[in-house]
């Protein structure tokens, strides 16, 4: 009997090997897949922006609002991790630079093309005949999959022309496994801003350009099976992204058509390489073991969420503090001669507000916000939402920075013309082409915009003044900059955030007396989005922006 069972098990086993599926069951009838990659699509873009078709879409399918990306938040590294189903840590895709035959970090394992495996590499090794393409609007991506693997490989320099080429394509070959991607959304968040009316333009753009590709399918006749999904590399902050923040490391994915969830919101945790496992799934295709991303089974038909699926305390929309947030500008702002007005709109009308102005983190007894109020001297505003389950949102903050200025009010800046920096240059062997006076660290979009022979060139600036430090200790200051920046207090280096980075903030401490200390900050901008904001605190003193009314040109 033993014996009998050993050859049964056995017999199983090599059986298995033949299969391009392990054992159990999958997903029925889906014999395409569309992907539509939109570079820089935010979930606020979604949400806020005319697009009738991805709503439906919506409606008629499953989406996972919050997708969390890889780290850090910019292009080659994610569109890597979602058709490679792993992170930077697995395929070495770390950043922009990367190339095939130029990178430091190698890929875990690779391919006989030297890349970490794709989805694409992994359709053609189960499915040897399938019709595979991608058109793409961003030529970076093309470095990214198995040139070998794919029947159609198209670039093109519009998204108007990309989506032509590929709805031509679905409809002439009516491809197995077909990928597009659009790159003007990002394009318009690095020219005018997230969340402007030209990036939500250009997100209902993306919307009828996702209509004609849903017709094309239609008019290929493959629309009874086949599987649409929308996904992004990252959101934006600004007029940038790279950063940490869940404005750029959340994104929006939507799978709709043929076994999908009408109307479902996904509750599974999902990561942005989870594409590549959800592929492989609806094909009933066995994923490389290397892959650590997992299918979002829960979107399809006659599956459910993870029977260990931990989902923590729900986090509920945030309240909004205005004045908001609006590109770099932090919410709050600079009030000059007079007192500012703070209004909190809450999250949803099923939560109360919290807020506090003495720099705690708001709690449920924190005191609650009723109606509009008055603050008279410089105030950091924090802000939480609570509903009667007892989740809560993330903390919003706001600073109001008050200010009656005078002649010494402020900090001198130096405007520098940049060629191609890396790094911060040595400004003390440069000449500045421009100098004015500032009352905080700031870069200001119109003098920028106004001296700038050309859109996106490199530049430097370096501020220099006194901060007053009214009571002694140790204080910590930070600088959260898109690119490099370096903050100096009485000649030494505090902070060091150097370098072509999206936006990231860096601190470092220094024991300061009463008075008043020369304050000094280096920034230069690479090219594309620029950011800067100096932040402190100490005793006494909760971390926000170096207000203004400590801020002096002369000592």
């Amino acid at each position: 009997m033993k014996q009998f069972f050993f050859l049964f098990s056995f017999v199983l086993l090599i059986s298995a090997g033949y299969k391009n599926e392990p054992a159990g069951p999958y997903p029925e009838g889906i014999e395409h897949i569309i992907v539509i990659g939109v570079d820089g699509l935010s979930p606020d873009g979604i949400k806020n922006a005319e697009t009738p078709v991805i709503d439906n879409m919506i409606r008629n399918g499953a989406v996972k609002w919050n997708v969390r990306t890889v780290l850090t938040t910019a292009s080659s590294q994610n569109w890597a991790s979602m058709i490679m189903g792993a992170g930077p840590e697995a395929h070495g895709i770390i950043d922009n630079d990367w190339e095939r035959d130029n990178h430091t970090l190698p890929p875990i394992v690779a391919g006989d093309e030297g890349i970490f495996p794709t989805i694409f590499g992994r359709i053609r090794e189960a499915r040897p005949n399938a019709e595979i393409g991608t058109v793409y609007h961003w030529k970076g991506f093309g470095r990214l999959f198995e040139k070998k693997a794919v029947n159609y490989d198209k670039n093109f320099s519009t998204e108007d022309a990309t989506a032509a080429d590929f709805t031509k394509y679905i409809r002439e070959k009516k491809p197995t496994f077909g990928f597009v991607h659009f790159d003007h959304v990002d394009h318009a968040g690095h020219h005018d801003g997230h969340g402007t009316p030209a990036y939500y333009a250009a997100v209902a753009k993306t919307d009828s350009l996702v209509g004609e590709i849903l017709k094309s399918i239609k008019d290929a006749g493959m629309s009874e099976n086949t599987l649409v999904i929308i996904t992004a590399d990252h959101g934006g902050l600004g007029k940038g992204h790279g950063g940490p923040t869940p404005e750029e490391g959340e994104i929006a994915m939507i799978l709709f058509g043929k076994d999908i969830k009408k109307g479902y919101k996904i509750q599974q945790q999902v990561y942005t390489y989870d594409l590549a496992a959800t592929i492989a799934f609806a094909f009933h295709i066995t994923p490389p073991y290397a892959w650590t991303g997992r299918p979002i089974k829960p979107a399809f038909e006659g599956y459910i969420e993870p029977d260990n699926l931990w989902k923590g305390k729900e986090v509920i929309a945030p309240p909004v503090i205005f004045p908001k947030r609006n590109l770099y500008q932090q919410a709050g702002g600079l009030y000059i001669n007079t007192p500012a007005t703070v209004t909190i709109k809450a999250g949803s009308d099923d939560s109360e507000v919290r807020y506090t102005l003495n720099g705690d983190i708001p709690n449920s007894s924190s005191l609650l916000y009723s109606q509009p109020f008055t603050v008279n001297s410089t105030t950091v505003v924090q802000a939480k939402s609570f509903d009667k389950n007892g989740n809560e949102s993330k903390t919003v903050t706001a600073y109001f920075r008050l200010l009656t200025p005078t002649e010494n009010s402020g900090l001198s800046v130096s405007y520098y013309k940049g060629d191609n920096w890396k790094q911060l240059p040595v400004f003390s062997k440069l000449s500045p082409a421009k100098k004015w006076k500032s009352l905080e660290f700031i870069v200001s979009d119109s003098i920028i915009n106004s001296l700038q022979e050309k859109e996106g060139k490199s530049f430097g600036l370096l501020y220099e003044g006194f901060i007053q430090i009214d009571t002694p200790g140790e204080y910590r200051f930070y600088t959260q900059s898109d690119d490099g920046s370096a903050l100096f207090i009485n000649g030494k280096k505090v902070v060091n955030n150097d370098g072509d980075h999206g936006v990231k903030e860096k601190s470092g401490a220094v024991n300061l007396t009463s008075g008043r200390h020369p304050i000094k900050v280096e920034y230069f901008n690479a090219s594309g989005g620029y950011w800067l904001d100096v932040f402190y605190k100490g005793p006494g003193v909760g971390k926000q922006i170096v207000p203004a009314n400590k801020l002096f040109v002369k000592k």
